[in-house]
């Protein structure tokens, strides 16, 4: 895998979706004002009168439609600001334990040496105890209360190498600041909603209330719709681009790779959100189904939708594990692992005298 050339290519994609994201609530400005001008002029052509503009019609159509935008995005920030830590923890997440579970201290340990490697602050680690599905998620607006959250399943089904893989791909949307640029993407998204909940307003005020807000209603349903498109177009970048880090960092296709081959064979077995085969006393956690988690996780609950090809923050599992190692691979067999437990460490920023970690084998690099 080009890791190198998959970042460019990603962040070029990104770019330009950005851009096409803002001329679309522009144009969504621009067809408000003309439904409106439509919508007079039919009203002038009813009644057989040559009805003037008011003033300031188009100045009042836009500055509106842009106010809606502007406030429903950031009503929904402010929803949206909890800390990662209160988010993971509204999910269902606990944090790690350690001193009680080998497998929660080789998290510990892989989140250590890949913050190190990444030379950022290390994030907190969680833990989602009663979900067996193979899973991750990273939140967090600012470095101090970010979090890497993983599911039991991951903990159980992965080697090590895998586990690296995984935590590597959350890490690279903390890096790349992903949580916070989704954030903002699902601000503007409902800012667009509220365009059409306007025209909806609009239609209880008698039959020119209708008439103009029906109006009003299509476009802003149009323009939430595109919004949505973009959203989750520039989301399914961010993945790609994630997921290119994650092999330059840990230097193997086999450690995410493997992680998505196995998610692949638990989708064959139907075991996405069952509870483990291994315990039956776990029951997914509720939380995982969200629509505000869902494009943070690693792989994103299957959808069968008719936009499913668009609207999905993720894309497709098999063509990311076609990039990784460039040519397609079947999935891969899902059973608990059992390996030497991890040593204890103490909690550290750099990394303990004469061990070898991830810092020591990985290039430095600088953001782009």
């Amino acid at each position: 895998m080009n890791f190198w050339q998959h970042q460019d290519d990603a962040r070029r994609r990104t770019r330009r979706l950005l851009l096409a994201f803002a001329l679309a609530v522009l144009a969504l400005a621009a067809a408000v004002h003309g439904a409106l001008v439509l919508a007079w002029l039919g009203v002038g052509w009813l009644l057989h009168l040559r009805l003037p503009f008011p003033l300031g019609f188009a100045q009042v159509n836009v500055g509106v439609t842009l106010l809606l935008v502007l406030g429903g995005w950031l009503l929904e920030i402010s929803n949206l600001r909890a800390g990662g830590v209160r988010l993971a923890e509204r999910i269902g997440a606990r944090e790690a334990r350690p001193a009680v579970s080998h497998a929660e201290q080789r998290l510990c340990n892989i989140i250590d040496e890949l913050a190190i490697a990444a030379h950022m602050p290390r994030p907190q680690a969680m833990v989602l105890p009663r979900a067996d599905a193979i899973n991750a998620f990273a939140a967090g607006w600012e470095p101090a209360d970010a979090v890497v959250a993983v599911t039991q399943g991951a903990l159980d089904y992965l080697t090590r190498e895998e586990l690296q893989g995984m935590v590597a791909h959350e890490l690279s949307h903390l890096y790349e600041g992903d949580t916070y640029l989704k954030m903002q993407l699902a601000g503007m998204v409902q800012g667009l909603e509220l365009v059409h909940g306007f025209g909806d307003h609009l239609r209880g005020y008698g039959a020119l209330g209708t008439f103009f807000g029906s109006l009003v209603m299509v476009v802003g349903f149009a323009g939430w719709l595109a919004g949505r498109v973009f959203k989750a177009a520039v989301s399914r970048q961010r993945e790609y681009l994630a997921d290119a880090r994650a092999v330059q960092w840990t230097r193997s296709k086999n450690g995410l790779g493997g992680v998505l081959r196995k998610v692949l064979a638990q989708w064959e077995a139907g075991q996405v959100g069952q509870a483990a085969s291994v315990s039956h006393e776990r029951v997914a956690p509720i939380g995982l189904a969200h629509p505000v988690v869902q494009h943070m996780l690693l792989v994103e609950l299957p959808s069968r939708h008719l936009l499913a090809h668009w609207l999905d923050s993720h894309p497709p599992l098999a063509e990311r594990v076609r990039r990784i190692y460039g040519r397609s691979m079947p999935p891969l067999p899902v059973a608990p692992v059992y390996e030497a437990p991890d040593p204890q460490r103490r909690p550290a920023t750099m990394p303990e005298p004469g061990a070898q970690t991830l810092a020591s084998k990985v290039d430095p690099f600088a953001r782009y």
